[in-house]
């Protein structure tokens, strides 16, 4: 009995060993941090330390178990932070970023919970900024990350790689009401990658604004060897005015919630394209420039357009130093404000100093990853 009992427990120790071996648990996350200096043709200017030129500061936990026959069980909680004050970037939640449980097989993964979207992942295929801070694009603002998220994403087959999101409106009205789409194409070869990265936002039923929010993303870049290029063009009727300005306000939040169906700009809708390049100087010094622009078609002159003109030194693998000056020209009736991988906290919130002005930035930071 008592050789039976050793034996039993030896064997539970090589058990607990082997489930060890296969499953893994990484902490990890970014600290980027920046001086900016934005200045208004009104004549204002601030200056202020910001968090979140490409890669806003973030705290994660991300681990998986391999449970054999090609299958493994995934999870990620991650959540954002502002390093500059050593906040939380929403102190509602403790994983505002993503708080997501899935399945990884071999014909594709299924996740479940609060996921980044389709569009935020294909920050990196648009422009040299991983469209960020300088980023005419994500000045019109990017849908993200949304709650109560379904998720599938495919293997890539032949070059093309699907991916499909369906966040739950959980309404009483019904399961698909105010509920959130999301399909993405993605074909990469060789040098050439083209895709589209589309989401729509339902209005309820009964709406007295039924109008759904769209937001459809086609890009393309090609890598020519010492850099890339890059064109992406969008459709989306997702920017609202925001109290006196006449831009910052969205129909369907960037980072949650659903389509009201009150907002009568949700019939407006807006053009962004955007041309961009980056060139590799050296093996740890990349600069890169776009310009676009932000065409209303509704025809009230709601439009903008902007530069970006970016370096990026890497001082390691785990440290970039950062310097960009960047550009937003806003017509008469516009009112668009620079944005970063963060919101940039410290910016013009004065009429005055945004509505058809042009606002000048130069940000200088580091951005370590661990």
């Amino acid at each position: 009995m008592k050789f039976n009992r050793i034996s039993f427990a030896a064997s539970l120790g090589v058990l607990a060993c082997a489930a060890n071996a296969q499953s893994s648990v990484t902490l990890y996350g970014t600290v980027d941090q920046y001086l900016s200096r934005l200045k208004s043709s009104s004549g204002t200017t601030i200056t202020s330390l910001e968090d979140g030129t490409t890669l806003r500061s973030r705290l994660g936990l991300r681990g998986e178990e391999d449970l054999g026959g090609g299958y493994k069980a995934k999870f990620q909680l991650e959540m954002g932070l502002y390093a500059d004050s050593g906040s939380q970037a929403d102190t509602t939640r403790a994983f505002d970023r993503q708080a997501w449980v899935g399945v990884a097989a071999p014909y594709g993964e299924l996740r479940f919970g609060r996921q980044n979207g389709i569009i935020f992942y294909r920050g990196d295929y648009i422009d040299f900024t991983s469209r960020t801070l300088g980023s005419v694009v994500n000045a019109f603002g990017t849908p993200s990350r949304y709650d109560n998220d379904l998720s599938y994403i495919s293997p890539r087959l032949g070059g093309f790689l699907f991916e499909a999101h369906y966040a739950l409106g959980e309404s009483t009205a019904g399961a698909s009401s105010q509920a959130v789409y999301q399909l993405g194409l993605d074909y990469l070869n060789g040098p050439f990658r083209v895709g589209y990265a589309g989401i729509t936002g339902k209005a309820p039923d009964g709406a007295a604004v039924p109008q759904s929010m769209r937001y459809d993303n086609l890009y393309a870049n090609y890598d020519y060897g010492n850099g890339k290029v890059y064109a992406v063009y969008i459709r989306s009727n997702n920017n609202a005015a925001s109290g006196t300005l006449n831009n910052g306000g969205s129909i369907l939040g960037n980072v949650g919630g659903v389509v009201a169906g009150t907002n009568a700009e949700a019939t407006r809708f807006y053009r962004i394209t955007q041309v961009s390049g980056d060139y590799n100087v050296t093996p740890v010094l990349r600069v890169g420039a776009l310009y676009g622009q932000i065409k209303d078609t509704s025809g009230n002159g709601k439009n903008a357009n902007g530069f970006g003109i970016g370096a990026y030194y890497s001082l390691s693998k785990r440290t970039t130093l950062v310097a960009l000056v960047h550009s937003l020209r806003n017509d008469p009736n516009a009112g668009f404000r620079p944005s970063g991988s963060a919101a940039v906290r410290a910016n013009f919130t004065a009429a005055a100093d945004v509505n058809g002005k042009t606002i000048n930035g130069l940000a200088l930071g580091v951005v370590h990853r661990f």
